[in-house]
């Protein structure tokens, strides 16, 4: 604790020195550049440095060469990079959450708890102190970054999930609910990709009931929204219980002023 009090003495009192000597000294001088005020603090501050302590006959700048010049080490090769470290289990489609983004992993560790080490411009994913993937971090929500090296080239042969069978289990909900899984895995670069919007769908027929989610896949289906937060955003406000109005069919307006869609077919002379 002393030296600790020690230390922070001193180098208070070396901002109180630099007070003193630097911004004193300039405090009514008048700067236009970043480049003056900095040729003008250099100057001060080798002087500073230059200047022999009371106590000792000794210089900032030869305590300095004496002490600490050759104790330093060189500068490493790479800046250093701050990061931070998270944990994500993988999904059935084999991609993992970070900061709302889905990265791919090999398909082998589905089910697996990971380490994600995350910087500002790359995700590296370890498994067992081990790296198993990396990837360029992309601060697009909700999207995915796959790797195609991660996907098996047998989708029915490693996962216990498959296209086939989640429209299965969705036809046994409702004919409306498979009519929605299957829409959303065609939206779908890769149908594992949708795996978890249709998971999604199992766990709201588990808390609103089977026939709720089929009336609003039904509304869903008619908007065209075609999602697992569409369906959620329907039965949280309700809507399900709500009649399905059709856009009402309106005549064609003939007027004068009107010119149609004809006259701009016709090639001007």
């Amino acid at each position: 604790m002393q030296l600790t009090t020690l230390s922070k003495a001193k180098v208070e009192n070396a901002v109180l020195v630099a007070e003193r000597w630097i911004i004193a000294a300039l405090r009514n001088q008048m700067f236009f550049s970043l480049t003056e005020i900095n040729e003008a603090i250099g100057e001060l501050l080798e002087r500073l440095n230059s200047r022999k302590f009371k106590a000792i006959n000794s210089t900032r700048s030869e305590l300095f060469e004496k002490l600490d010049l050759p104790a330093l080490r060189t500068l490493p090769a790479s800046r250093y990079c701050f990061a931070e470290w998270k944990t994500a289990k993988v999904n059935i489609d084999y991609h993992i959450s970070v900061a709302k983004h889905f990265y791919s992993v090999p398909y082998q560790l589905v089910g697996k708890q990971l380490d994600i080490r995350l910087s500002a411009t790359t995700i590296e994913v370890l498994h067992q102190n081990r790296r198993v993937a990396t990837h360029i971090r992309s601060y697009a929500e909700g999207s995915f970054t796959t790797d195609p090296t991660h996907r098996p080239k047998s989708h029915q042969q490693y996962l216990e999930w498959t296209p086939s069978r989640i429209i299965s289990w969705a036809a046994s909900k409702g004919p409306n609910i498979a009519a929605l899984v299957a829409r959303i895995l065609e939206t779908k670069p890769h149908p594992e990709m949708g795996y978890r919007s249709c998971l999604g769908l199992i766990r709201l027929a588990d808390k609103f009931g089977t026939e709720r989610v089929e009336a609003a896949a039904t509304r869903a289906l008619h908007c065209n929204a075609i999602s697992y937060m569409s369906v959620q955003s329907i039965l949280k406000k309700g809507l399900d219980r709500l009649p399905i109005k059709n856009a009402p069919e309106y005549a064609p307006v003939e007027h004068a002023n009107i010119r149609g869609k004809d006259y701009y077919t016709r090639r001007t002379k």
